[in-house]
């Protein structure tokens, strides 16, 4: 096979999951995690202490052909409202990048510990549990030579399990979480695919870790302001950061803006003989109550690297809706 098409198979597992170029973590990133961290956080699951369903689609690097389109559908809540003790959550994601598709399903469950007599801290610890039907379509990689053996024919699909475990810590304040994915990865047991079971060119996964962090200032009683931050790692590519800050007024209206850069936290073998930018993107992002059960949320993605020449950005759009109980009260709105 032409060497360029060994690098295009590489370049599609590295952007998988539509991660920006420069940002080789495998795994789906949404910017509107900061609406619903149960995509990066299994403990997340039951934090907004009533049942919460919410739909994201993403369309990436508009204007390129066969470029990353996501969508997901996650239901979380309290499996026992009176002691808030056990959060369940499902999430379904399907991501299509060029030949290569995934369809994931993962349940998800935390169980929390109260912290301080009023209720307003708790720890939780979380386990996710899934399947991925990863599939590669052979046909759309348009090799030079027909008959390549090094490409598959036609459609191939793997089904892999994997597991992934979070931590997520909160008071009306300030939050705190740490997760790792995809805990069934691994150099010598994570291919994706083996079509050829001589080559080293097959798609293999990589296991990601995450950490969320952020606050609640109260400005007055109409305005607040609630800076975050997301930190990825995948262990052998670059390290990504997100910087993210809303104003939100009077609980209702949710404005801001994210940069998202590369970091170098230690020494990587990748970088030796590259000179690969860190800049990545910077993001407006809104959301909006449209009643006090169903909300809208908006993300635009500029590419602040050689990308923005060849497209014309990243679209977000995500809907949820929440299901309260009238007897099952909440102390306080849930701004994380």
């Amino acid at each position: 096979m032409k060497k360029q098409y060994i690098n295009a198979v590489i370049l599609i597992s590295c952007f998988f999951g539509g991660l920006k170029s420069g940002m080789a973590q495998q795994n789906i990133q949404f910017t509107q995690y900061i609406f619903n961290s149960l995509s990066v956080n299994p403990a997340y699951a039951g934090y907004k202490e009533e049942w919460f369903g919410q739909m994201a689609m993403r369309s990436q690097w508009m204007g390129v052909k066969d470029a990353p389109q996501t969508g997901q559908v996650s239901f979380d809540g309290l499996i026992n409202p009176e002691t808030k003790r056990m959060g369940l959550g499902i999430q379904i994601s399907a991501d299509r990048l060029g030949a290569q598709s995934a369809t994931s399903v993962y349940a998800n469950y935390a169980y929390r510990l109260r912290l301080n007599q009023d209720d307003s801290e708790r720890l939780s610890f979380g386990i996710g549990l899934g399947i991925t039907n990863y599939g590669l379509d052979g046909t759309m990689l348009n090799p030079v030579d027909s008959g390549d053996p090094h490409l598959p024919s036609g459609q191939i699909n793997s089904l892999i399990p994997d597991a992934r475990f979070g931590t997520y810590y909160y008071n009306d304040k300030f939050y705190f979480g740490l997760s790792v994915m995809d805990l069934l990865s691994g150099d010598n047991s994570s291919n994706i695919f083996r079509w050829d079971a001589g080559t080293t060119h097959n798609l293999k996964r990589k296991r990601h870790m995450y950490l969320i962090a952020g606050m609640l200032n109260t400005i007055s009683e109409e305005v607040k302001f609630r800076p975050s931050i997301l930190l990825k790692e995948d262990f052998k590519g670059p390290s990504s950061l997100d910087l993210n800050g809303m104003i939100i007024l009077n609980d209702r209206l949710w404005l801001g803006a994210s940069y998202r850069t590369g970091v170098k936290l230690w020494n990587k073998s990748y970088e030796e003989g590259q000179s690969l930018t860190k800049l990545n993107s910077a993001s407006v992002v809104m959301q909006f109550y449209l009643t006090n059960k169903l909300r809208v949320g908006y993300s635009y993605d500029y590419m602040l690297n050689k990308l923005n020449s060849v497209q014309s950005g990243s679209h977000e759009i995500s809907l949820g809706i929440s299901f309260p109980k009238g007897s099952n009260r909440l102390l306080s709105p849930r701004f994380f």
